[in-house]
């Protein structure tokens, strides 16, 4: 009789045992999950290390999303398109921080566009199935002090030893054609479609680059430089800076314009971010995913058949 009872408290010991244990191993992950940060507290940090005053006014804001969803994993892109969401969603990364627009147009509210348009709605859908955060990082990333997306670039284009102490977007490299010159940008950013305006055989030394869109009358300032020979820009209207550049060629100026396009141009700097991002944020991955170039040109098709 006494083994019965012995027997009967061993088991009910053992099943003891395994409801706490099986209690135990079921709040490890809901406890993992609340010490993952929400969206807002890894903004906050950022704020907290950026290193220069929180503007009011800036499109640096959530684009999309809930800032209180619990963060498991971060994208940094330079643009948050739908293909960049679905791998960031891939790998289960939920907030994506973006330098330009998720929807469109500098404040994410598409001008003359419908919210039942069918491509608009379908990306705002996928962010919201797949629970995302996007956050848009680009006036304090500009503002930080080296610009951020300037020294990614001058970082991937190898120009460190040549870039100007007094202004940082100015270069003197050693002598070289403009034609050679593109290649080189091209090959380094990895960009299939860049475009160049002046003498290709005309040698130079003397360079400014602007990432991203500075606008006309920043850069034909530029261009009126005596210690700037070509010009490095990301995108600008042809009937603009293309169109002053070329007129200055056409005069025999030793002036020329190379335009990179405007993913190409600051895709580095983002990637700069998300080796910044890893210094603090430690509770969850950061990982750079790549806007992909949807431009191809006829010949680049045409050598890969």
């Amino acid at each position: 009789m006494r083994n019965v009872w012995r027997k009967r408290a061993a088991l009910m010991l053992t099943s003891m045992s395994l409801a706490l244990f099986t209690d135990a191993m079921c709040r490890i992950p809901a406890e993992a999950q609340e010490k993952r940060p929400t969206a807002q507290e890894v903004i906050a940090e950022i704020q907290s290390h950026v290193g220069v005053p929180w503007k009011t006014e800036t499109v640096d804001t959530f684009k999309a999303g809930n800032p209180e969803t619990r963060v498991t994993g971060i994208t940094v892109t330079m643009m948050a398109t739908l293909e960049v969401l679905q791998r960031a969603a891939a790998k289960g990364e939920n907030l994506v921080i973006t330098h330009e627009p998720t929807f469109y147009n500098h404040l994410d509210r598409p001008d003359g566009m419908e919210e039942s348009d069918a491509v608009w709605k379908e990306k705002r859908e996928f962010i919201e199935k797949n629970g995302m955060a996007i956050w848009r990082f680009h006036d304090h990333w500009h503002l930080r002090n080296p610009d951020g997306i300037l020294a990614g670039m001058v970082q991937a284009l190898g120009w460190e030893k040549y870039q100007s102490k007094e202004d940082p977007h100015l270069f003197k490299v050693p002598e070289i054609t403009m034609e050679r010159l593109a290649a080189d940008v091209a090959g380094r950013l990895k960009t299939p479609v860049l475009r160049a305006v002046g003498n290709p055989e005309m040698k130079v030394t003397k360079l400014a680059l602007s990432p991203g869109s500075a606008g006309f009358q920043r850069e034909t300032h530029a261009l009126e430089m005596e210690n700037v020979e070509v010009r490095l820009v990301g995108e600008t209207r042809e009937w603009e800076t293309v169109e002053y550049a070329a007129d200055a060629a056409t005069e025999g100026k030793r002036k020329g314009l190379i335009v990179i396009g405007h993913v190409p141009s600051e895709q580095a700097g983002m990637e700069e971010c998300a080796r910044w991002l890893k210094t603090f944020v430690k509770e969850v991955p950061v990982e750079f995913v790549p806007a992909k170039q949807p431009f191809w040109t006829p010949a680049e098709r045409s050598a890969r058949r």
